[in-house]
């Protein structure tokens, strides 16, 4: 059976006002797979942390696999039954998304979750409240040239801006975008919270943020995992549940990552 950690991050803010803080857990690059029967052991995971939202940020299926889309919808009703999910497409969702092979059963997959209650972010953003704190959260939807391997455009912040707009004044600003490779872009917009994935890990894992490649035969990327900082701004990337481009991983568990933010005030730094 296959296996997944969890890895904790506090992220202290002066935003946040209350002195629970508030808790998300982070899904992203489950590529399809269960871990035990209709992924019973990550829903128990997922109980037992109590998040105040899940948040999603792509390739939870596989693009050309139509039995993905069962289990991994199953999977995202049970949590939504619990709490908020907000969830932004991975290179493996914009594809059908987009058109061609499997949209119609992909825009169905994605209609029956926003049904249940999950919000689709597409380069949007929706604002929501937890213990009188104001979040505002951006889905990041980049076309699919900025997957391309290896060598895809920059992302400008200017064209960034055009997708999504800018951070919102007076609020805790999430950013959920798939690809890491634009964290510097990611950070200079300047999100509070920015979460990624895509890269698995980097594969071949040789310590907290180095990685050997990733899903776009990138060596060494930047940004490959683990936590990365510039300001107030924060960004995690997680190395995932699952594998699909390259399914290999070694010194690289998958995992599931817990994020809380707390107020800044009563501790003294990030950790």
């Amino acid at each position: 059976m296959k296996k997944f950690i969890t890895t904790g991050y506090e992220i202290l803010t002066k935003k946040i006002k209350d002195s629970r803080g508030v808790r998300f857990v982070m899904l992203t690059d489950l590529h399809g797979l269960s871990f035990g029967e209709e992924n019973r052991l990550l829903l128990e995971e997922i109980d037992r942390l109590k998040p105040d939202a899940v948040l999603i940020t792509g390739d939870m299926i596989v693009r050309s696999e139509l039995s993905s889309l069962k289990p991994v919808e199953t999977l995202i009703k049970h949590i939504v039954n619990k709490c908020k999910v907000y969830y932004s497409l991975g290179n493996h969702e914009f594809k059908p998304y987009s058109g061609g092979c499997y949209q119609e059963e992909y825009l169905e997959y994605e209609a029956n979750l926003s049904a249940s209650g999950v919000c689709f972010l597409h380069n949007e953003k929706t604002e929501f409240t937890i213990r009188g704190n104001r979040f505002t959260i951006f889905g990041l939807e980049l076309p699919i040239i900025y997957y391309h391997k290896p060598n895809s455009p920059k992302l400008t912040l200017e064209k960034m801006e055009e997708l999504i707009g800018k951070p919102a004044p007076q609020s805790i600003n999430i950013l959920l975008a798939h690809n890491p490779k634009y964290g510097r872009t990611y950070l200079e917009w300047g999100g509070d919270l920015i979460l990624s994935g895509h890269y698995h890990g980097g594969i071949v894992r040789f310590g907290k943020h180095i990685g050997l490649t990733c899903p776009q035969f990138l060596l060494f990327p930047p940004f490959c995992c683990g936590d990365f900082h510039r300001g107030e701004s924060h960004m995690l990337v997680s190395a995932g549940l699952g594998e699909h481009t390259i399914p290999v991983r070694i010194h690289n568990p998958r995992e599931l990552l817990v994020i809380d933010m707390k107020p800044l005030e009563k501790h003294g730094g990030y950790v």
